[in-house]
Formats: C-alpha cells, structure tokens, sequence
C-alpha cells in the first residue's frame, strides 16, 4: 500500500519508517526546510505536493501532521482520496480555543470560564478587575507550547506582569484566552475517527508537560506519557464521544484528544488536540496490537467498528539533547551527534524516533530543536510499564542526553486512586 505524509518538520517520521519497514511504499512531503534532513536516509521525501498526489492515488493514504491542513484535507477527500489528520472544523476546535471551549459547552461538558482576548492591555485589565490565577494560552496553530503560562499566584500579579513582558516585545497581531485555573488530575482522552464514528476502543493518557522532573521548568509539549486503552469508557462517553456528530457533519478522518481536569466537582475539558500528538502517537503504538497500516487504513475508509490493542499500560519516556525545547544554539550544541545504543537496536520496536538522520551505518540527531526519540515500556501495572521504559531509556547513548525520571510517579501516587475514587476509572 502507498502512504503519503504530509507536514512541517516530519513529526510522524517514526510512523512511516515503521509502515516502510513493513513493505509498503512510503513517501513525505516536509514542507519547512529545518526539517528536511529528519529521517533522511530512512525515509523517502517528495519536493511537491502535486508529485505526491499523483503518486498515492485514491487507493493510497494521506497523512497530515498539523492542524493547518483541515480545509485542504477536506477537498481532498471530496475528490476521492483517503486522507487522515484534520479537517477545516477539526483545525478550529485546537487553534480557536475559544471556539473549542463554546463547543464543548454546547454539548453538554461543563467548561472552565474561558476569557478572548485580541489586546494585552484589555487582559491586563480584566485581571485588574477579577484578580485570580489564570491560564495564558496563545489562539494560534504555529505557536510554541513554551509560551503558554500557568499563573502561580492568586492575586494575578505574576500574570499581568508576563502579559506586559510580552506586550512590548509582540510585534504583531495576536489572538488569546485566559482560562480560570483548576486544580484536579489531568488527564486526556483521545480516540480515532473514520468520517462516520470514533473506532473502539478510546485512549485515556496522563502527559507530563513540564521539563524539569516535579513538573518544574518550561512548559514543553510533553516529555512523557502514560497510556491505556482501558478503564477509557466512562470519561469518553462524557467528554469527546459527544462531538461525534459534529465530526460526523466535517467528515473528519484521524486521530482527536480532548485533555481534561478532573476533580470534586466533575470533569472539565481544557482543549482539543485534532491531530496526532507528539510523542503520544508513539506511545500508543505500543499497545497496538495491529499495525498502523491497517489502524490508518480503517479511519481513511472506514468499514470497521473497532482496532485490537494490549491490555495494560505503555509508559513513554522523551530523550532530547540541548537546546531543547529551544531552537537557538542547537546546530552548534547538539546536531549531527552519533546515537549509540547498548545491547538493543535502533530497529527495536520500544524506541521511536523523533529528529534523527542515518548517514551511512550511523544513526545522527538532526532537525532543529533535540527531539532525539521515545523510548516506550508496556506493562500490566503502571509500574511495570514504567520499569520497562527506563530500562530501555537507560540503552540510548548521545552526549548530553536528558529525560524526566518521574513519568508515572504521579499517577501511582495520587492519580489513579483519586480517579477510582471519583468513579472514572472501570
């Protein structure tokens, strides 16, 4: 079978060296020139879309990366071909997350108050006049997850403070929320879409979005994950199974997250994630029981109900190099280092990489930002799984790696047992 990628940087390389691994035909379009040395040497990559198109045909599988392509994928599909990713009102419910919070409430999930804000000083003085902590996050696809800020304090100083901070230095139009705090678990929910209905079973996931362990430093994207298939129902029915029909109405095909806080008062969605997250994709390979030949397949065509996956848990452990999360510096701090592994292989099914080159017999970092791989563990407990991951983690060799070593802790300590106590959990 033919598979076309389609993206900015690539952030699906590990899923179509595994589908070429596999013997099918794989082919990407990286459309940022920063990302086209990643998977050099594994992967093949097209310099045209036009070329692509013509290439995977109709009986082929297009996979997007972003939440940018919705509108384009939907023409697509209108003219024939199977394409997973977005959709135009996929792409809107992740970027326009005051749009997202308004679905939400439309459909019956209680939201956190969520305040749009087109001007720095109209916030900074909303918080004036309703001091409180509140989350900042930008309403805008191409921005980084380092620029979102949690406040810290209840009276709103340390908020105001980074909204001036950032009002002198914005140099253009910029479009935002402020959401009220909430303290509870977080966790996510995500499931696979085919244009009719969500495949069985869901995903229920707890990222660790902070750098530092503790959930200390910048805020990253996620350098870590644990996930399950199971125990996913109850929070599912009552979160993201209630936007199938409006997913139904777009013809929306791919993956969907809805991340959430749970607490006394019930569950809370925070935002929707349209798209396949990084390195969640990865995380929930492991427990897939089929490849993602056949899993992409089913939601670019539909025809089946459900895809089969693992009992317990996968626990997802992100190794990165400096500069990470940042760009600056890293082309003479960390690219083009040697990767090196101890008693495993670079073909081993627990390692997924992320911004990597092969030259030759080596394996090298590359991109532009450190994502080196994820090193993944699977489990019948939470802790198991986590075991699993970190002996696996332990066996990468690059200079200056660095990962948490505390994904997990939080869910074993507190989490899971809150969750069952507040009746989520099966």
């Amino acid at each position: 079978m033919r598979f076309l990628g389609i993206g900015d940087y690539h952030s699906l390389g590990d899923m179509y060296w595994r589908l070429a691994r596999s013997g099918h035909e794989v082919r990407v379009l990286v459309r940022e020139e920063e990302g086209h040395d990643i998977f050099r040497g594994l992967v093949e990559r097209v310099d045209d879309q036009s070329q692509g198109l013509d290439w995977v045909g109709r009986d082929g599988v297009i996979v997007c990366e972003t939440a940018t392509f919705g509108a384009r994928a939907d023409d697509l599909r209108k003219d024939g071909f199977g394409v997973v990713g977005s959709s135009d009102v996929g792409d809107r419910l992740e970027v326009d997350r005051a749009f997202g919070q308004q679905i939400m409430a439309d459909v019956g999930m209680r939201t956190a108050p969520t305040h749009r804000f087109r001007a720095f000083d109209d916030a900074i003085e909303f918080i004036r006049r309703q001091p409180a902590r509140y989350v900042y996050k930008l309403s805008d696809a191409e921005s980084s997850s380092t620029q979102n800020y949690v406040g810290m304090l209840d009276s709103g100083a340390d908020m105001i403070a980074m909204l001036q901070a950032e009002a002198a230095r914005c140099e253009r139009g910029v479009e935002f929320v402020l959401m009220d705090f909430l303290r509870g678990v977080e966790v996510g929910i995500g499931g696979y879409f085919d244009g009719e209905k969500f495949l069985t079973p869901a995903c229920i996931d707890w990222e660790h979005k902070r750098f530092f362990p503790g959930d200390l430093g910048e805020l990253t994207g996620e350098m870590g994950t644990v996930v399950s298939y199971r125990n996913s129902q109850k929070l599912f029915d009552e979160t993201l199974g209630r936007i199938a029909p409006l997913l139904r109405d777009a013809r929306h095909h791919g993956y969907i997250n809805i991340n959430t806080i749970v607490n006394d008062d019930g569950v809370f969605p925070l935002e929707f994630t349209s798209r396949f997250g990084y390195p969640g994709f990865a995380i929930c390979d492991a427990l897939h029981a089929e490849g993602w030949d056949t899993i992409l397949a089913k939601m670019a065509f539909g025809g089946s109900d459900a895809f089969a996956t693992r009992d317990g848990f996968a626990v997802g452990v992100v190794i990165t190099v400096p500069p990470f999360p940042y760009e600056y510096g890293y082309q003479k701090l960390s690219r083009g280092r040697p990767i090196f592994f101890d008693g495993i292989s670079m073909d081993d099914d627990a390692l997924h990489f992320g911004e990597v080159e092969l030259d030759g017999d080596r394996l090298l970092t590359s991109g532009s930002i450190g994502y080196v791989c994820v090193a993944t563990g699977i489990g019948e407990s939470v802790q198991h799984a986590q075991l699993s991951a970190y002996a696996t983690a332990r066996k990468v060799a690059v200079a200056n790696a660095r990962y948490r070593n505390d994904i997990g802790d939080k869910l074993i300590r507190d989490d899971w047992e809150t969750l069952q106590r507040l009746g989520w959990l099966g």
